[in-house]
């Protein structure tokens, strides 16, 4: 059930010092792609600052539940029901990721993941940075077909053997994390990093899930669960918000990042406080929360040509406290 394996790391060559010192890459295979779904699988395969192997490990993980597209994952009820619980591995997971980077493909799923499985333990997720190996090659600007997972295997010659099997495909990233990053040291590319919040607040209620393309780049298609949709705001839009005055009902607030607070339960206070939670950004929008302005989000770099104010999360929870009330009331 538990796999460890340490392999001969090569002799080291010279490195861009400004470049993270290990990286940990991670695939987990879930029940679904739900906020309330859960880790049945993962893998992690720890590399050294050249991307190089330096051992890898695999667990199954019970989920308390019912393991979801069996016909995705191939892990049945009764294959994981000898499986230790999260909690039960948690320590090790914390051991393999401690002090890394975490690098996956499409690592915003990866990652929710996690950070909610590690919240529903009452222990808080060691990853302070994740690298998304879509957004990498699209630094590196390499002519693949599409975002998935084995368009980026082949266009490095990796072969998948066990698509969709945690272990496999943790393999088959790092194989082709190598080459990219060798690459993007080669050419003095930034890397893609991504602050990451874990969270400190956490609300285990089921909720219709939203749509979520979650996964290798498209290839966890969720079809099977409906979109969760919030009810239209009943004020109409007072315009932008401005500094040092508070917020008003009405107002359009979109987000970006990761929250501490779990990002359901934020928007859920933004909605009842009478303000319009928008998916997108626009001109329209009045306010954009992110705990990291200078990342490369669509939604950052709009509110930097569209001029819409920037707050983080914690200013936000004050302002939240004195919403002014509409003026159509």
């Amino acid at each position: 059930m538990l796999e460890d394996q340490t392999t001969a790391a090569p002799s080291p060559t010279r490195w861009p010092a400004a470049y993270p010192q290990g990286y940990a890459v991670v695939d987990v295979e879930t029940t679904g792609l739900a906020r309330d779904d859960r880790i049945i699988s993962a893998a992690v395969y720890r590399l050294d600052a050249r991307g190089e192997v330096e051992d890898h490990w695999y667990t199954l993980v019970n989920p308390e539940r019912d393991p979801g597209p069996v016909w995705i994952h191939g892990l049945t009820s009764e294959v994981l029901e000898g499986a230790p619980l999260f909690a039960d591995i948690a320590e090790e997971f914390t051991a393999r990721l401690d002090g890394r980077v975490l690098v996956a493909h499409n690592a915003v799923f990866d990652w929710q993941m996690i950070a909610r499985e590690y919240a529903r333990a009452k222990r808080e997720a060691p990853v302070r940075q994740r690298l998304c190996t879509i957004a990498l090659s699209k630094e590196l600007g390499l002519p693949l077909r599409n975002h998935k997972l084995e368009s980026l295997a082949a266009h490095f010659g990796v072969v998948q053997r066990r698509a969709h099997h945690a272990l496999d495909d943790a393999r088959v990233l790092a194989e082709a994390f190598r080459p990219s990053l060798r690459a993007a040291a080669e050419g003095g590319v930034r890397l893609p990093l991504l602050e990451c919040r874990p969270l400190t607040e956490w609300s285990d209620t089921p909720r219709i899930g939203r749509q979520a393309s979650g996964g290798h780049g498209g290839q966890r298609a969720g079809g099977w669960r409906p979109a969760r949709k919030r009810p239209a705001c009943p004020h109409p839009n007072p315009g932008r918000y401005e500094e040092g005055k508070p917020l008003k009902q009405g107002m359009r607030v979109a987000f970006s990042g990761d929250t501490s607070v779990e990002r359901d339960l934020l928007e859920d206070r933004a909605t009842e406080a009478g303000l319009h939670v928008a998916t997108s950004l626009s001109r329209l929008t009045s306010l954009l929360v992110t705990n990291d302005p200078d990342s490369g989000t669509s939604k950052v770099v709009k509110a930097r040509q569209f001029g819409t104010p920037v707050v983080d999360e914690a200013a936000f929870g004050q302002l939240l406290r004195d919403v002014e009330p509409a003026s159509d009331e």
